[in-house]
């Protein structure tokens, strides 16, 4: 059997798993999330073993540090994930909840309710536990997941998958309601955006070569691409509080696309500024790249190029930029950010209200670090990645933006003139 033949007979399975999730009541969609927070604690051992086995081949292959953090599954991951599957179990069940609803003078009765989208495509590199999490929200939102990870994560994927099918067996629901693409031919993604009367949503979780790949999609795609964040320290911010939220979003985890990239600074304070968090940064050793005012206060620091402003590092590298105003800052934003998450560090109300209203990201942060753009901490249980599009969703995806709505209207024999 070819490979289109292959995955088209798996769409077909597809969907016809996700009508009956569509309909499955929120008890038997929650046991069967409990059965895979389960088995991912009972089969760690396993995973993490299928785990070693994709990391040797991608040491041997050269992928980058920050890819091979991303690839990496511990012990002490796998149970994060099941407590974030955990998490989702408790989450009310979006399918049925009624947006709103009113009446029209002829008598009409109108409501707006959720619904699921139907079966969504997941791809996405070499993240394994984007696996499980795409998998239970959509699972508990009452849609099929077609998923297709990187080739990277080919043994640990396969394992995660197959856990998951026998969980769903067992709480009584179609296993074809999680369907795993374990070919890692780039073909599969040219078949998938071929078929708009099989895959409602396509969210790609990727860089450029993903975003390319998808070009001319049949299918809706919503991106979930470059994560170019910034972090402006304003004239009036509380320097000490500053360097504690630029440390913890640039180095807590920089190979994530909610870390920062940039780091903004008021001229006002940069004297002040730069030399202690440059000297931080350096001990947790972080290369920092800056304009020729950054390099004048910061011996150490790199001349920036014009990518730098536009490189999304994802990795212990910082752009450094300073400024004359928050004007400037903001323009900077508009100009260079991706739109996922931006921050602002100040004590002036009036900075931090004009920096809420006029950056136009998905997340935008006063006094806070970029990290916390994650759907765990926005209390959605899990995330099927964070959007950066203006329709349909936008940031974090959790249950409710894996669902559309329909209208239903209830009359009394009306007819229209």
């Amino acid at each position: 059997m070819s490979l289109e033949a292959e995955i088209i007979e798996g769409l077909a399975a597809a969907r016809s798993a996700a009508r009956a999730l569509a309909l499955a009541p929120a008890g038997r969609k929650n046991r069967a999330l409990k059965e895979i927070a389960a088995a991912l604690i009972a089969e760690s051992g396993a995973i993490v073993a299928a785990n070693l086995h994709d990391l040797e081949a991608a040491r041997a292959a050269g992928l980058g540090a920050a890819m091979l953090d991303r690839l990496t599954l511990t012990d002490a991951r796998v149970a994060a994930i099941a407590r974030g599957v955990e998490e989702v179990v408790a989450l009310p069940d979006p399918v049925d909840e009624v947006i709103a609803q009113w009446r029209r003078p002829n008598g009409l009765g109108i409501r707006q309710v959720r619904v699921p989208i139907g079966v969504i495509a997941i791809i996405y590199e070499a993240r394994p536990n984007v696996t499980v999490d795409a998998a239970v929200l959509c699972l508990k939102a009452g849609n099929a997941v077609i998923l297709r990870g990187g080739h990277e994560a080919l043994a640990t994927n396969r394992a995660l998958g197959d856990l998951m099918g026998a969980a769903l067996m067992r709480a009584g629901l179609d296993p074809a309601g999680v369907m795993l693409i374990g070919n890692p031919d780039h073909e599969a993604i040219q078949i998938l955006k071929r078929h708009p009367e099989a895959i409602d949503l396509i969210i790609p979780r990727g860089g450029p070569a993903l975003k390319d790949a998808l070009a001319g999609s049949a299918v809706p795609v919503l991106p979930h691409f470059d994560g170019i964040c910034h972090t402006y320290v304003d004239r009036a911010a509380d320097l000490a509080m500053a360097e504690e939220i630029c440390l913890n979003a640039k180095c807590s985890r920089p190979s994530v696309c909610n870390a920062m990239e940039t780091m903004i600074v008021h001229a006002g304070v940069a004297a002040r500024f730069l030399p202690r968090i440059a000297g931080r940064m350096a001990a947790a050793g972080v290369e920092l790249r800056g304009d020729a005012r950054t390099c004048e206060l910061v011996a150490a620091a790199r001349p920036a190029t014009d990518a730098d402003w536009d490189s999304e590092y994802l990795d212990l590298i910082l752009a450094v930029k300073i400024v004359d105003s928050i004007d400037e800052a903001i323009a900077f934003i508009a100009r260079h950010g991706s739109g996922l998450a931006d921050a602002i560090v100040t004590q002036d109300v009036v900075a931090a209200a004009r920096f809420e209203r006029e950056v136009d990201s998905a997340a935008v942060f006063v006094n806070a670090s970029t990290r916390f753009t994650d759907g765990f901490e926005f209390g959605f249980g899990a995330e099927t990645g964070i959007s950066t599009n203006r329709l349909h969703a936008r940031g974090p995806m959790g249950l409710r933006e894996l669902t559309t709505y329909k209208y239903i209207i209830a009359g009394s024999g009306q007819v229209r003139a």
